[in-house]
């Protein structure tokens, strides 16, 4: 239980985590069993999810894989009161760089994913007294980063998407927010991490971006997610938490030694 006691606010409650067999994923599907939820996991690749969760691969740039994994979910667990909205791939590169093949693929991920998903579990979550989405936007969604046009493109339709599902489905019950995380220390960053001509500079150049001085630890993020979609905080809606080590928001002065 990650050293924490959680108390039981999902007990009773169905949550679908997409990407859920890793990184972010992985530590909010550990957040969601430790609060008494009953967990599926939808990704690519199940063998690395919790052995606790209902797991169904499942690509949600198809659509009628995540019809026919979301129906199987609710098929097995008897309905859906959450989706956390996981899923999602990076890309590097600035509008001159990035393909048109690379655009239409990542956005077809990292977007477009995350309308087939709820789409799909609508029906599902219209029957319950406690439904939520919760969709992982990013801190490239707010600020401006290098590199990262195509990324932070995809993370900005996500807030955006997300406030207008939540006014789309506020009267039918259903809140959606999204949580945006500063860089995560996740599989996917190790490997960016790997690939760099010098890994540990690399890595002292991540960790200084964000002014509390280290990665987001995925523990943290699953927090945030998990306020976002708890029955507890139902005049929650349309909204964003950063986690990001205050890179959003925070002008700190240098430090000179």
């Amino acid at each position: 239980m990650n050293g924490q006691v959680h108390s039981m606010e999902f007990s009773g409650l169905v949550a679908v985590v997409t990407g859920g067999a890793s990184g972010i994923g992985a530590s909010v599907v550990q957040r969601l069993l430790d609060g008494g939820a009953r967990v599926a996991v939808l990704d690519l690749r199940i063998d690395t999810a919790h052995p606790d969760t209902f797991a169904v691969e499942a690509d949600v740039s198809d659509l009628a894989s995540v019809q026919k994994a979301i129906d199987a979910v609710a098929a097995e667990l008897g309905g859906i009161d959450i989706v956390v909205n996981n899923a999602g791939i990076g890309a590097q590169g600035s509008v001159e760089t990035v393909d048109e093949a690379e655009w239409a693929r990542v956005l077809s991920i990292n977007v477009t994913g995350m309308a087939r998903v709820a789409s799909a579990a609508l029906p599902y979550l219209r029957r319950s007294g406690a439904a939520a989405i919760v969709n992982t936007s990013s801190v490239a969604a707010t600020a401006g980063l290098p590199a990262r046009a195509l990324y932070s493109a995809s993370k900005g339709a996500v807030l955006a998407l997300t406030r207008a599902m939540a006014a789309d489905h506020i009267r039918e019950g259903i809140r959606v927010n999204a949580v945006n995380p500063g860089t995560a220390d996740t599989p996917w960053v190790s490997r960016l991490l790997d690939s760099a001509d010098d890994p540990g500079a690399e890595r002292a150049a991540l960790n200084a971006r964000q002014p509390h001085g280290r990665l987001v630890d995925p523990n943290e993020v699953a927090e945030a997610i998990a306020y976002l979609a708890s029955p507890r905080n139902r005049s929650t809606t349309g909204t964003s938490i950063a986690v990001d080590g205050g890179m959003q928001e925070l002008r700190l002065r240098p430090v000179h030694d």
